[in-house]
């Protein structure tokens, strides 16, 4: 069962996480490539406040985002901001996103993402964890997925292979974890059925779009190709 409170003290424990890091820097850091094609930390900064604002939205029902376009421009509007100014944006909208869970709400509706995505409103607190710890992954700025929670590690590989489960470009696969988590995904395409094993980070890695897989083994077959998130 999910429990979005407990959520909620781990995302505001990853957001600090991450402020504090940050802090760190100067503002040439920021300007600097983050591990995301395309993407400086700025970038990813930037994202993650719009999103905190986005997913406010879908709380209080209204859409996510007014479209791609919009969401896109913002990044590039506030990816130049010097630090103080980000760190400031994060803070603020990470705290409007903690003030619009307080309110009083029906946990278990359904409400609606990006793209006609729907999800129960109890899962929105793990997917601005998600948001925020793969994100602080992406800045590259020392923090790596082996330090993430291993709960979290295992429940974002419930949810990716889940999400490529039936993918009509993935084979059937089964996931091992050295630690003796077993999923199944794919199973859309021809091939297969192929046995993917490793470290837990290093699978989330792979199923993320964070690593490339060199590290897994492969049985049955090449190692899938996975298509973007």
């Amino acid at each position: 069962m999910i429990d979005h409170e407990r959520d909620l003290a781990s995302l505001r424990e990853a957001t600090e996480r991450l402020l504090t890091d940050a802090a760190s820097w100067d503002n040439a850091s920021v300007a600097e490539p983050s591990r995301l094609p395309g993407w400086t930390r700025g970038h990813v900064l930037a994202h993650l406040a719009r999103n905190a604002d986005a997913l406010v939205n879908v709380l209080e029902g209204r859409p996510m985002y007014a479209s791609a376009e919009t969401r896109d421009a913002d990044i590039e509007r506030d990816a130049p901001r010097p630090l103080d100014v980000q760190l400031a944006d994060v803070r603020a909208t990470a705290d409007r996103f903690q003030e619009a869970t307080a309110a009083p709400a029906d946990w278990s509706r359904t409400v609606e993402l990006r793209n006609g995505v729907t999800d129960s409103a109890s899962r929105i607190p793990f997917r601005r964890w998600v948001e925020v710890a793969l994100h602080h992954v992406d800045l590259g700025c020392g923090y790596e997925l082996e330090d993430l929670p291993e709960e979290f590690v295992q429940r974002e590989i419930d949810f990716l292979t889940e999400r490529f489960a039936g993918h009509r470009d993935v084979p059937a696969t089964a996931v091992r974890a050295d630690d003796g988590g077993v999923w199944t995904t794919g199973g859309g395409a021809e091939g297969g059925p192929v046995t993917v094993s490793g470290p837990a980070p290093e699978l989330l890695g792979w199923l993320a779009g964070r690593r490339d897989g060199s590290a897994l083994k492969a049985e049955g077959g090449p190692l899938p190709q996975l298509p973007p998130l």
